[in-house]
């Protein structure tokens, strides 16, 4: 008998809230600039909960272009004490961890952690899809083609890529989603399991972001559900020529047009405003 999907996708959107366990979040809200990380955190995923988040979304290794690697030791340093608190609060929401390592996503899901955000599909170490089937979890398998030679920086406005190129930018982007489903489905991760993040900002130009979100309905045709991360991101930025913290607006735009255009779950930082651009953009397109 097979399990059913973590949410009752295509009753209505659902909210994943971001909480940055770093000192370098692009969006400057990384919780490790507190005197009490955990702590911070703590308040954080109470908060958004009662904003309305359905997931929560814990990251120790920022991801912002141009950011440097972390070892494994140093997310889980961040992550294990911080999850156990949180665990111990015992929200009303899924806790997911944004990782791409499979050592680390093996202690957070003994830890309690129900779900895993992989900003590289499988693409980076394959054994994550053998401990995300062997602990039966749902798991995000986002897009990626990020590379530092065509990264280019702002200090204002933050990172971007520029000159990256596709023939077909739709269809190449579901092709190499095509391989990361085939490989967590090798592995043994349940169709119901999968979920698709056509990643937003990895190795996009401005140009080719817009246009993502515009023709979202055509990753539909994969049959799985979609992620949308769209929150202050850098398109947005050079967009309204606006810094991180002043893309509300922008912010609500992409996700009001991500869910009409097909999105099941918006990942963001500002859980109570998204809630509400949600609920209103539910409200008319699910009407």
């Amino acid at each position: 008998m097979e399990n059913k999907p973590i949410l009752p996708f295509g009753t209505r959107t659902f909210i994943m809230g971001i909480i940055n366990l770093t000192p370098d979040s692009f969006s400057g809200d990384g919780l490790m600039k507190s005197a009490d990380m955990v702590e911070a955190a703590v308040q954080q995923a109470a908060r958004f909960v009662e904003e309305g988040a359905d997931i929560l979304d814990l990251g120790a290794e920022s991801t912002r272009p141009g950011a440097k690697p972390v070892e494994a030791d140093t997310e889980l340093e961040r992550l294990i004490p911080t999850l156990k608190r949180i665990l111990e609060l015992k929200l009303k929401a899924i806790i997911s961890i944004d990782t791409y390592k499979a050592a680390v996503a093996e202690q957070c899901l003994e830890a309690g952690a129900n779900m895993i955000n992989d900003v590289w599909g499988l693409k980076k170490d394959l054994q994550l899809a053998e401990v995300t089937a062997r602990y039966a979890v749902p798991i995000v398998l986002m897009h990626n083609r990020s590379h530092s030679h065509f990264l280019q920086k702002s200090e204002a406005l933050g990172g971007r890529y520029v000159g990256t190129s596709y023939q077909d930018l739709m269809k190449e982007i579901c092709s190499d989603l095509q391989e990361s489903i085939t490989s967590a489905k090798r592995a043994g991760i349940q169709d119901q399991n999968i979920i698709l993040d056509p990643g937003i900002g990895f190795g996009k130009t401005v140009e080719q972001n817009l246009a993502i979100i515009h023709h979202l309905t055509e990753l539909r045709k994969l049959g799985f559900p979609i992620l949308l991360g769209v929150s202050r991101k850098s398109f947005i930025g050079y967009t309204l020529d606006l810094p991180p913290e002043e893309r509300l607006e922008g912010t609500a735009a992409a996700v009001a047009v991500g869910i009409n255009n097909g999105a099941d779950i918006i990942r963001v930082h500002d859980v109570r405003a998204m809630v509400r651009v949600a609920k209103m953009s539910d409200a008319i397109v699910r009407s």
